[in-house]
C-alpha cells in the first residue's frame, strides 16, 4: 500500500443546534406581551437560558442573540443584513431609500455620498457651530429655574445636525416640532415592532391618529428643509448639498424620495439619539456629583478657565470616559434587528434563511460576565489599564462593520463638548416630580427628567 493510495479522511459535518426556546410565551401574542411589558428585564434574562434563544414574536420565530461575541459575528457576517421587526416598525419614518435602511449596493452608494461629511478631518469645521451651541444651552437657564430636559436635550441636538449638515438657520420652533413629534412617532414604532398586530393601527383610534399626525409633521418638516434649499439656489459644502448633487449607479441624479428619506436619516435618528444620551448625562451629573466635579477640574486643567472648546475635546478624557460609562449603563439605542439572508449558523446554532434575529445592546452592556460591578457608574473602568479586561463588542455604541454609525466621531465631539459645558457652569438637582425611570421606546429616555442648575 503506498501512501498515494491512503485516502485523505473526510472530517466529519459539523451538527447544528437548535436554539433552545424562551418559556413564557402566551397564544397570539407569542413574547411579545413580556418585550411589551418590562422589555428590558425581559432581554437580560435571555442571557440565563444560551447564546441564542428562539422567540415567539406574534406568529413570527425570531432569534435572540445574547453574547458580545455573536452579535460582533451577527454585525460583520455577510450572512445578515438590516431587516427585521425594528426596521419594519422604522420604514414609515426613515422610508426604504435612506443609509439607515438600505441594503446591498444602495447602501454602500449611499455611504461614500455622505461620508466625507464626517471624515475625522471634516469634523473640525463643525467645531464653531458646537461651542456656539453648547454654549447657548447654558446661557438660556437662569439660577433656580426647572429645566425640561427632553426639550432642552432635542433643542441643542436638533440645532446641531441641522447647522452642521444641512446648514440652515433652524429656529426653535422647528426644534420643537421635532421633539414632538419624534416622541409620539417613536412610541408608536416600538408598539408596532413588539405587538405586530398590522391592519388594527389603521384603525380610526386616538393613539393611531396622534401617531399618523406626528408622522405627517416629520415628513412635512423635511419636504420645508428641502425646499428651502433649492429656492435659495446656494450650495454651501455641506450633507445636503451632497444629496442634491448625488447620482444613481448609471451617473443620473438620484430621486427625490430617495434624497427625502436621507434627509430623514440624517435628521431624526442622529437627533433621536444624541438627544436622549444628553438626557442620562444631566441625569448623572446630577446623581453623581464628584464625577461632575471632576469634569469640571479637568476642563480648568485643560482651558485655564477661559470657556471650553471644541480644540480642547481630546484633552478631555475623564468627561469624554464619562459620555461613555453613560452610555454603557443607558444606551439610547437599546435593541437592534437584523434577517439571515441565506441558511447560516451563529455559535454552533441553526438560523434558517429569512430568519429574524434580535439583540440587545443594554443588556450586553449590562452583562456581568463582561463587566465587573456591571451596574455601577464608574466612568474609570475605560482607562488603559482596566479596558483591556472588557471582551470585544461588549462595547459597540455605534456598531461595527459596514453597519458602523458613519457620525461615530462627530456625536462623541458634540457629546464630550456638551457635558464639559455643562459641568463646568452648573451643578444640578433633581427637583420633585422629576421622573427618571427609564422610558422604554425605539430608544431609552428618562420619563420626564427635569433638574435645577445651581452656578459654580
Amino acid at each position: 500500500m503506498t501512501i498515494e493510495s491512503v485516502k485523505p479522511e473526510t472530517p466529519p459535518a459539523v451538527q447544528l443546534r437548535e436554539p433552545p426556546r424562551a418559556g413564557g410565551g402566551v397564544p397570539v401574542l407569542g413574547h411579545g406581551w413580556k418585550l411589551a411589558r418590562d422589555p428590558l428585564a425581559f432581554m437580560s434574562r435571555l442571557r440565563d437560558h444560551g447564546d441564542v434563544v428562539r422567540l415567539k414574536l406574534g406568529p413570527k420565530t425570531v432569534y435572540a442573540v445574547t453574547t458580545p461575541a455573536l452579535t460582533g459575528a451577527l454585525a460583520l457576517s455577510n450572512d445578515f443584513i438590516i431587516a427585521g421587526p425594528l426596521w419594519e416598525s422604522l420604514e414609515g419614518l426613515l422610508g426604504k431609500q435612506g443609509v439607515a435602511t438600505a441594503n446591498g449596493p444602495v447602501h454602500r452608494r449611499q455611504r461614500r455620498t455622505i461620508q466625507p461629511a464626517f471624515r475625522l478631518d471634516a469634523i473640525p469645521a463643525y467645531g464653531p457651530i458646537m461651542e456656539e451651541e453648547a454654549h447657548a444651552l447654558t446661557e438660556r437657564w437662569t439660577s433656580g429655574e426647572t429645566i425640561d430636559c427632553t426639550s432642552e436635550s432635542f433643542r441643542v441636538a436638533v440645532r446641531i445636525a441641522a447647522r452642521c449638515l444641512l446648514r440652515g438657520a433652524y429656529m426653535d420652533e422647528r426644534a420643537e416640532r421635532l421633539c414632538v413629534a419624534l416622541a409620539t412617532v417613536f412610541r408608536g414604532m416600538y408598539r408596532r415592532m413588539v405587538v405586530p398586530l398590522g391592519p388594527l393601527y389603521n384603525l380610526p383610534l386616538p393613539a393611531n391618529r396622534e401617531f399618523n399626525r406626528a408622522l405627517a409633521d416629520l415628513h412635512l418638516l423635511v419636504d420645508e428643509i428641502v425646499a428651502e434649499r433649492r429656492a435659495s439656489g446656494q450650495k454651501p459644502d455641506d450633507l445636503l448639498t451632497a444629496l442634491l448633487e448625488a447620482t444613481d449607479e448609471n451617473g443620473d441624479p438620484i430621486g427625490e424620495q430617495e434624497i427625502h428619506d436621507q434627509v430623514v436619516a440624517i435628521l431624526t435618528p442622529g437627533s433621536e439619539t444624541i438627544a436622549s444620551t444628553i438626557m442620562w448625562l444631566l441625569h448623572m451629573l446630577a446623581e453623581h456629583p464628584e464625577h461632575a466635579d471632576r469634569v469640571r477640574d479637568e476642563v480648568l486643567a485643560v482651558t485655564g478657565g477661559r470657556p471650553v472648546a471644541f480644540a480642547d475635546v481630546r484633552g478631555l478624557r475623564h468627561t469624554n470616559n464619562v459620555v461613555v460609562e453613560c452610555m454603557r449603563l443607558r444606551p439610547a439605542v437599546w435593541i437592534l434587528t437584523r434577517r439571515a439572508v441565506r441558511d447560516t449558523e451563529l455559535g454552533g446554532y441553526r438560523i434558517p434563511s429569512g430568519a429574524d434575529i434580535i439583540y440587545s445592546p443594554f443588556a450586553i452592556q449590562r452583562d456581568p460576565r463582561s463587566y465587573e460591578r456591571n451596574l455601577e457608574f464608574d466612568p474609570d473602568r475605560w482607562l488603559p489599564d482596566r479596558v483591556r479586561d472588557i471582551p470585544k463588542h461588549a462595547m459597540s455604541p455605534f456598531s461595527v462593520g459596514n453597519r458602523k454609525c458613519p457620525s461615530d466621531h462627530f456625536s462623541m465631539a458634540q457629546l464630550t463638548l456638551v457635558t464639559a459645558a455643562l459641568a463646568t457652569r452648573y451643578r444640578f438637582e433633581q427637583v420633585p416630580g422629576s421622573k427618571d425611570a427609564i422610558r422604554v421606546g425605539i430608544t431609552l429616555r428618562p420619563h420626564d427628567l427635569r433638574v435645577r442648575p445651581v452656578p459654580r
